[in-house]
Parts: structure tokens; sequence; C-alpha cells
């Protein structure tokens, strides 16, 4: 017998608290989701306080306001984000005694039809503010979790076929089925695709290569690691001596690329909604580790000032391979949400890297970390390159190499 939708949220709630989070006795937590997204964000309040949370706290944001923005706000408004409140987040994260989740699932073009220039310049006030908070959730300062819940701005997006009642419901089964929330014990589900990734990132990290070569349909890039990489994968333990797990769904392994060691070209396989606007058909090309020809078939003015955000927004900070075969893409579904679409396929990210992916970097200064190829950045944004016709290499420090995918699965 189906489960009700209603039983399934609540599983849903349930694993984002005890795998997601994982939260602690005595620790607050701090979610942002969409207003429309109350229902589920209630009852993982619900959870989180059954296993001990000492405050919950939700930000809710709404579409209509957000585009009052735009249409109402005077040319002073695009220069604006709100640090004091960015401020207050990081002071909560600094000392892991507050968890961070973050619940999405608005339009993914709500802004398309905008202004680029002031979507660009709201984007850079934004990510200007929100920096200390990005490098205490890059560094793994608290445990944190991003998840999915399904809008109705959003499901019509990838079901646009479908009425929005069912265009809802059709991506709630979809959200459930990705994330494990639909078996029977789904945070039990995870511990074992935890161990499974666990047992990719030992083999990945044995191997100690010093780059990713890749083929397929408009790619041909070779992809340098800083020497001291580490390869992650599902769930990871933050400063605070938390286990939690980052991403669900989580198909990924993921590492550091070095910051001038990129060359060649690459095309996305993939839209990408980047602040409210769609971006699809990337075409790049490296050089010494920098984007220095960029297109893209849709959303190209919006793609070439987000590589020009800063100096490190036109190098890669993240690397990760997933298999063709992974629940994501098995679905069929293009989510048009790159939590999702990056768990379908290979891709890479543009801007700041995580600090678990290199050793030592807790004893590094900002100058240190630079000088090893870690890149930094005011932005995070990862786009898909992979397909069932890529294929990617493992070279080694003596320039022999060992295939690591073929036609876009894993070679075991």
């Amino acid at each position: 017998m189906t489960a009700s939708h209603e039983i399934l949220l609540d599983k849903y709630a349930e694993l984002t608290v005890r795998s997601g989070l994982n939260v602690r006795v005595g620790q607050q937590v701090l979610i942002s989701a969409p207003i429309e997204a109350i229902d589920l964000v209630r009852r993982i309040t619900h959870h989180a306080y059954k296993v001990g949370a000492s405050l919950v706290t939700t930000l809710y944001n709404d579409e209509k306001t957000a585009l009052m923005r735009y249409t109402d706000g005077n040319a002073a408004a695009f220069d604006a984000a709100p640090a004091w409140l960015f401020d207050g987040m990081a002071e909560a994260f600094r000392d892991g005694n507050c968890a961070r989740l973050a619940v999405i699932g608005e339009d993914p073009s709500l802004l398309s039809g905008q202004d680029i220039d002031k979507v660009s310049r709201a984007n850079r006030a934004r990510s200007t503010a929100y920096r200390p908070v990005v490098e205490l959730i890059t560094s793994f300062a608290t445990n944190w979790c991003v998840i999915s819940a399904a809008t109705p701005s959003h499901a019509k997006s990838v079901f646009p076929n479908l009425s929005e009642n069912e265009a809802l419901a059709a991506l709630w089964t979809a959200i459930f089925k990705c994330t494990r929330a639909d078996l029977p014990d789904p945070v039990g589900a995870w511990e074992l695709h935890t161990k499974a990734l666990h047992a990719r990132t030992a083999t990945l990290n044995a191997k100690r290569f010093s780059a990713l070569r890749y083929k397929g349909p408009g790619t041909d890039f070779t992809l340098g690691l800083v020497d001291d990489h580490i390869w992650c994968g599902g769930a990871s333990v933050a400063k605070n001596g938390i286990l939690c797990n980052p991403n669900i769904p989580s198909e990924e392994v993921f590492t550091m690329p070095h910051r001038e060691r990129v060359d060649g070209v690459v095309l996305s396989t993939k839209p990408l909604s980047y602040q409210g606007t769609f971006i699809d058909g990337i075409q790049v090309r490296f050089e010494k580790g920098r984007i220095v020809e960029g297109s893209a078939t849709t959303g190209q003015d919006v793609f070439r000032k987000m590589i020009e955000t800063d100096d490190g927004a036109a190098r890669l900070g993240e690397v990760a391979l997933v298999p063709q075969s992974s629940p994501i893409s098995a679905s069929g579904i293009v989510f048009n949400e790159t939590l999702y679409d990056e768990n379908a396929a290979s891709h890479i990210a543009v801007g700041q890297a995580y600090s678990q992916n290199m050793k030592d970097t807790s004893i590094l200064n900002a100058e240190e970390k630079l000088a090893r190829g870690m890149n930094t950045s005011l932005i995070h944004v990862d786009w898909m390159i992979g397909s069932g016709e890529l294929n990617v290499e493992g070279v080694f420090k003596d320039g022999s190499a060992e295939p690591l995918m073929r036609n876009g699965e894993w070679v075991d």
C-alpha cells in the first residue's frame, strides 16, 4: 500500500533532521525556506525539537515580494544587501552551536525577464554581504544541510504539461524517491548509501591522481588536482564534531581542482538556474585554470556577468564525479535545480573551493591556500558536464593514466 503524502512528508522531515543535520541536544537550528514550504518546515521543526533542539528559527522568503524589488525598487535598491542579517548568521554558525538548514524550491526563472544589470548588481551585493556565511559553511564550521521542497512555480517548470496540482504531486513523488524518503527506513538507507560513497572516496584518495582527463561531445579538457587534495562524498564531520549530510540527495564524490591547472574546452549537458535566471548550453575554454572564452545559448549575459564577479569566479573550486545510473539521472527528470541536477551528472563548479577537500587548510593562511591552488571567490556555482558519452581518466604524476569512467559509469 502506498504511503500517504502526509506520511512521506513526515518521513522526509525526520530524515532531514536525523541524517541531514543530525541535530544534537541543545543545538539551535536556523532554517531558510520558501513560504510555500511551510508544511514541511513545521514538520522539520517538530522533529528538531523531538531530538532536543533548543530553538528553531525560520526565515521565509516569498517570490512575489522578491520580484517587487525589480518592478518597484529605485536605482539604489540593487546595491543593497542585509549585511546585518548575514553577520548575525555567521555569528550563529561560528561556534557550531547552531545548525544550518536551507530549504530551496524557488521559481528557477523568476528573474529571467528582469534587467540583466539590476540582477547582476543585486547578486554581487548579496554575494559580498553573504561572504562571512559562505566561508563558515565551506569550512564546515557547523553541521548544515540543503534540501528541496516542491513549490507550485518550481513544479510547473519541471512538468509544464501538467496542471499545477498534478505538477506539484509529481515533483513531491520524485523528491521522496530521489531522497529515499519513500523507503521503509530512510535513515538506515542513508547510512548504507554513505558507506558506499565513503568506500568510493577511499579508493580515489588512495590513487593520488595528479589530474583528471575528460572526453565527450563538446568536451576535451584536463583538470589538475591540488597536490594535497581529498576526495569527499556523503556524510562529513563538521568542526563541531557532528556528522551531517550537507546535501540530500547526494550521489557525488568531489574534490579540489588546482585553480591554475585546467586547460581545454567544456560543454554543459544540463541547464543551470542561477539566482532566478536559466542558463543553458554553456561552452567555455580554459587556459591555465581560467575561463578565457565563454558562451551560453540561454542566459549568456547573466553567465558572463557571473564569471566576472571576481577573479576566482572564472576559475574552478570543485570537481565532482557522478555515475549516469544515479537515481536522479535514472528518473529521467530535469529538475531545473542544481541540488538535484548536479547529482544526475558529473559536474564542475566555478568559484569558492571547500576547505575539506585539501589537507591542513585549518593551519594555512589565505596566501598559503592560494599558493597550493585553492580557489577563493564570492560565488560557488555548479554546472553539469556529465552524460552517457563522457569518459574520464585519472592521470598520475608520471603521465600514465587509468580509466575512471566509461560512458558515464564507473570502471571497477
